[in-house]
Order: C-alpha cells, then sequence, then structure tokens
C-alpha cells in the first residue's frame, strides 16, 4: 500500500518495454486480483480491479454505499485496525525512502473513532438542472449525490439532509455551488459557509440563506461568500452573513472563536488528543507557534512565559487575537516573513512584532499546511536554534522532505506520534518532537 491510497503492483518486462509500477485503488497487501489497464504511461500505469481473487483476511464490507463511487475516502473495505497498520508502514517507508530515516524509536499510534468522527464537512452542489449535492466522483470532477456522509458527524448529516429539502424544494439559488457544516465540540450547533459565483446576486443569496437558517434550530448563522473569477490570487468576498458569523468550539483547555473561513482541526474526537501531544510538559521563557490558525496549540502553552504566534489569513488572525492568553502576541505575517525578519508592525494582532533574533525561542511548533515548511523556511529554523522544534504534518512526503534539513542541523528524533484524524481515508497526521 502507498501514500494516496492506492496498491501497488508491477507489470513484468516484456516486448512493450521495461516493466513498470501499477496503481490499483481498493486493494489490500498481498491480494491476488484480476485487474484491466486503464491507462499507460512510459513509467507507470493504472487499472481497475476486477475481481478480488484470493482476498485479505483483513478485508470487510465497506460501510457507506457511496464508498467506490465517491473519492472521499479510500479504505472503508479494510478493517479499522488494519487501516492504522497500513499507516504506520507508509509513514516508515515514506520516510525511509525520501530522508534515508530509519526510525530508531516506536511510532506512537493514537486511533478515533472511525465512523462520524468529522466536525468539517464540504459538499458541492448543483442547482440545475436537478438538484444535487455531494462530492466528487474518484478520480474525476463529476459530481456523485451524496444524500448522507457516514464520516460526518450526525448533526452534519442532519444539515445535509435538511440541504437536500431546500434543494428539492427548488429554493437553493443557481448561483450557489458549494456549502461547508462545522460543528461545535458538543455537536450541538452548525455554521455553514456558502461559496457562491462572483456574479452571485445578494438578494438572491440572503432568502435562501434566511430560509436555511430558519430550517434547523441549530444553526447559529450562514456566512456566503462570492467566489474570485479564475486566475485571481485576492481572498474571496464576503457577500452576506445572516446570523452569527463564529462558532465557539470548547476544548479541555479553552474555549475557541472559530469564524466562517478560519481553519480548524476537523476530528471531533482526537483534537484534545492532539493539543496535548503537541503541548503537554513545554515550558520556558519564549515559543514560536507557527501557521498558529486561530491558536489551537497557543492557547494551550500555558507554561511558556511568552508566546508569539504567527498566521498569514486575516480572518484566522482575528480568532487568534481573540484567543490567546495574556501572555501571547499574534502576528499577521507568512512564516517566511516573520522568520525573515521582513514582518511589519501593521501585521501583529497585538502590541509590535517581536524580530525572531531578540531571543532565541525554547520551543517552535510548526502546523504547515500539506506543502510543508520547504526547503527555505526549514533552513531558517535550523538558523533560529531552538532546543525545540514540534512539527505537526499531514503529508508524511512534506514531513520527510523537511527532515532532510532539520536533522542534518543538529536535530534528533524525540517521538514520533501517528494521530489518526482522518479514519476511511489516506491521510494522516503525524506529530514529531525534535530536540537539539
Amino acid at each position: 500500500m502507498i501514500y494516496g491510497g492506492d496498491g501497488l503492483a508491477r507489470l513484468p518486462s516484456d516486448e512493450q518495454g521495461r516493466g513498470k509500477a501499477v496503481f490499483v485503488p481498493f486493494v489490500l497487501s498481498g491480494e491476488k486480483i484480476e485487474a484491466s489497464i486503464l491507462e499507460q504511461k512510459s513509467g507507470f500505469a493504472r487499472a481497475d480491479a476486477q475481481a478480488i481473487v484470493e482476498p485479505s483476511p483483513h478485508r470487510i464490507d465497506p460501510g457507506c454505499p457511496y464508498f467506490y463511487r465517491c473519492g472521499g475516502c479510500h479504505y472503508q473495505h479494510s478493517s479499522y485496525e488494519h487501516q492504522l497498520q497500513i499507516k504506520q508502514e507508509i509513514l516508515r517507508e515514506t520516510l525511509r525512502r525520501t530522508a534515508k530515516l530509519d526510525l530508531p524509536l516506536a511510532v506512537q499510534v493514537h486511533p478515533s473513532p472511525p465512523w462520524n468522527y468529522r466536525n468539517r464537512s464540504r459538499l458541492k452542489i448543483q442547482a440545475t438542472p436537478e438538484f444535487k449535492a455531494g462530492y466528487f466522483k474518484m478520480g474525476s470532477h463529476e459530481l456523485l449525490a451524496v444524500e448522507f456522509c457516514p464520516i460526518s458527524s450526525p448533526l452534519i448529516n442532519q444539515g445535509i439532509a435538511t440541504l437536500w429539502q431546500s434543494g428539492r424544494a427548488g429554493k437553493i439559488p443557481a448561483d450557489v455551488n458549494e456549502i461547508e457544516f462545522f460543528a461545535n465540540a458538543e455537536d450541538t450547533q452548525l455554521l455553514v459557509e456558502v461559496s457562491a459565483t462572483p456574479g452571485a446576486r445578494r438578494a438572491a443569496v440572503r432568502a435562501w440563506a434566511e430560509d436555511f437558517l430558519s430550517s434547523m434550530s441549530e444553526i447559529s448563522g450562514v456566512v456566503a461568500f462570492r467566489a474570485t473569477p479564475i486566475g485571481s490570487q485576492s481572498a474571496p468576498e464576503k457577500l452576506l452573513t445572516v446570523g452569527s458569523d463564529h462558532l465557539t468550539y470548547q476544548s479541555a483547555i479553552a474555549a475557541y472563536r472559530v469564524s466562517s473561513g478560519s481553519f480548524f482541526q476537523t476530528n471531533r474526537h482526537l483534537t484534545d488528543e492532539l493539543v496535548k501531544i503537541v503541548t503537554a510538559g513545554q515550558s520556558g521563557e519564549l515559543a514560536l507557534d507557527l501557521y498558529a490558525g486561530v491558536g489551537l496549540f497557543s492557547t494551550a502553552l500555558c507554561d511558556m512565559r511568552h508566546i508569539i504566534s504567527v498566521e498569514s489569513s486575516q480572518t484566522s488572525t482575528g480568532d487568534l487575537s481573540y484567543n490567546l492568553p495574556s501572555n501571547g502576541e499574534a502576528v499577521r505575517a507568512t512564516t517566511e516573513q516573520y522568520l525573515s525578519g521582513s514582518a511589519k508592525p501593521r501585521q501583529a494582532g497585538k502590541g509590535a512584532v517581536v524580530p525572531h533574533t531578540a531571543q532565541r525561542p525554547d520551543l517552535v511548533v510548526v502546523d504547515p499546511p500539506r506543502g510543508g515548511l520547504g526547503e527555505r523556511v526549514a533552513r531558517m529554523l535550523v538558523t533560529l536554534g531552538a532546543s525545540r522544534v514540534v512539527y505537526v504534518s499531514c503529508d508524511p512526503v512534506t514531513l520527510a522532505r523537511d527532515l532532510v534539513t532539520l536533522l542534518p542541523g543538529g536535530y534528533r528524533i524525540e517521538q514520533v506520534h501517528l494521530v489518526d484524524l482522518f479514519p476511511q481515508t489516506f491521510h494522516l497526521e503525524t506529530v514529531v518532537h525534535l530536540a537539539r
């Protein structure tokens, strides 16, 4: 099994050329299958499993009728225990292949309830000629109609059912093309974020938003954004707000304000566990929380004397400033701007920007997007010289690439955690504790 959800097989060399890798979805290691080649490239091929001749002992019946067609899940044909084993093996193999690193210690695995775990789900919408809401089909941009989602929270599924009622009644404007449901920790409130076309009419979207808000008492607000034209670099324009524009997300540590458009972790069962893994036992004078979002980790670093939290999103920085404790400081800048000293004082949330050279931090927490740190930022971290770095990664490939820079810079790995924020999918979250 390889990162991305496919199984890896090989075609032997023949008169048509040398052997090549073949990628096959919805299989498990060791299975014997009959497959048809769908696509041939010079270095690899893609195939479709037509029959499972000798199934894996870990193969089970999927728990969702949309599985195999929907592009959201990849591992429902495997027992959950085996999914965790697959992810451990993929993590180790990726580090070995990309970073030339054989982990010298055990991977600590943190499982999740495998169903109804998502607190945030985004669906595509087609209002005409007939209403559809759902996800893209596997490997395509063709919309698959989905009327419920077993990995989403019970309240989100109520929201999806209400959406279908609204759509079938012809109430949803044609300009609405995407909707996201965000549930609070108790799964008792929903914040609804709507994406509309660049030419969307405010009055039509507002009329529907007001109707949708009134259709479920658990919906605290509907916020609509007008998408920017293709090729534009600007952020989506807020079109309107009906009701509240944020939720309060209660964790074991703090209550977080999370506004529409702000990032927050999507597994409602493992948020506290993830925060504990990153922040427990951390103390000292200064901590940097880079890619801080709304301050999920910053707010929990209560034993640090001072915390500087760096976030580039305007919306998330507003929440970050609100959520931080009195010893915290929010800086609106990219991580590269901050570490290079080019962040401007007007980008600060609380107070002025403290240049990173003013004091060497005891701790740096990084939670970058899927693209990872990149070599330039990773080298800046090495130069910064913090005694401890906690790297929260949502992509093992970019994690391995960044470790290629961090480990020769004097860091050693002290802990590795696999936090399964995304059961039934190939995605995996890794937390690596580094020290020097």
